[in-house]
């Protein structure tokens, strides 16, 4: 039986993924703070076996000294995230998420750990007019956040050629999905729409709405992450996406659809930090890793909504 580590457990993310890691016959171990991690997220793990988690922060060494003991995958996810919550706050976002990074890879010098898989981001491309985004394109983080994401895949990337274990940094790509926090200022926008627009609310647009993102579902970037880790890619980083995009118009047309509303949004300036445009070239994890995604944007719409309609969270 493997074991694995993933910070930020109680994300939308690191939830998920433990999930699938523990149906496919891992020892799940997890860490998180709860700075923005949510409790509810660990409910699912109630009564399970071979699951455990600690409260605590990831820039504490000897705390994660401990939890990395006898671990051989590590999947960082703990992160402060958003764009423009590190335009208002560029500290904190600036010391979780390279501050938390490094004292990770450090930690797991010292141990048996075989492979780190990273979770970094596609604002790291920047605003780049040239679509799709491919790994090889040269990095423009426009945002302190990008800028963390960034230092974060490269410290990776160092640590693969310094240290005894193999490392893999995922590019991702508006990853959505069910338990997704739809509150909040800086709540991710599908989640965020859903929870509006199933309240009879008009949701906010930044900009025309032309603006497109690669939208991925939450299975798809957990294969991504398994492939890699179990795989033999090291020192190499990946986008993690569908491959295609979708307008913020289009976006809340389809939700119109789904939830059977007839809602129009309300449009506002644009918001600094944003990019124009995120569609990801995939042929990378395709070749290397062998991924494919299982699910698409309009069948993913499609669970997640029905996810929130049938939740006993407040909407």
């Amino acid at each position: 039986m493997s074991t694995a580590l993933i910070t930020g457990m109680a994300g939308f993310i690191g939830s998920s993924l433990a999930d699938a890691l523990l149906d496919r016959g891992y020892e799940v171990r997890g860490i998180d703070n709860f700075e923005t991690g949510r409790r509810s997220n660990l409910e699912i793990f109630e009564g399970r076996d071979n699951v455990s988690f600690t409260e605590g922060d990831i820039r504490d060494p000897d705390l994660v000294s401990e939890l990395l003991d006898g671990v051989d995958y590590v999947f960082h996810q703990a992160a402060v995230p958003s764009v423009p919550r590190s335009v208002d706050d560029p500290v904190t976002s600036t010391d979780a998420n390279c501050t938390g990074t490094a004292t990770l890879l450090d930690a797991a010098r010292d141990t048996d750990v075989d492979t780190v898989v990273v979770a970094s981001s596609s604002s790291v491309y920047g605003s780049t007019t040239a679509l799709p985004k491919v790994e090889t394109m040269e990095a423009n983080p426009e945002s302190p956040y990008a800028l963390s994401k960034y230092y974060t895949e490269q410290l990776a990337m160092q640590a693969s050629e310094l240290y005894d274990y193999d490392t893999v940094a995922l590019r991702y790509f508006n990853i959505f999905g069910p338990r997704q926090d739809p509150s909040g200022e800086y709540a991710a926008v599908i989640p965020k729409f859903i929870n509006l627009m199933l309240d009879g609310d008009r949701p906010v647009i930044y900009g025309d709405g032309e603006q497109s993102r690669d939208f991925t579902y939450i299975d798809n970037v957990i294969q991504t992450n398994i492939r890699a880790a179990e795989g033999d890619a090291t020192g190499e980083t990946f986008n993690a996406a569908c491959g295609g995009r979708a307008t913020i118009n289009e976006l809340v047309e389809t939700l119109n659809g789904l939830l059977s509303t007839d809602i129009d949004p309300i449009y506002d300036d644009p918001r600094p930090g944003d990019v124009r445009h995120s569609h990801a070239d995939i042929s990378k994890a395709q070749e290397l890793l062998g991924y494919e995604p299982d699910v698409r944007f309009e069948e993913g719409l499609e669970k997640t909504t029905e996810w929130f309609e049938q939740s006993d969270e407040p909407t």
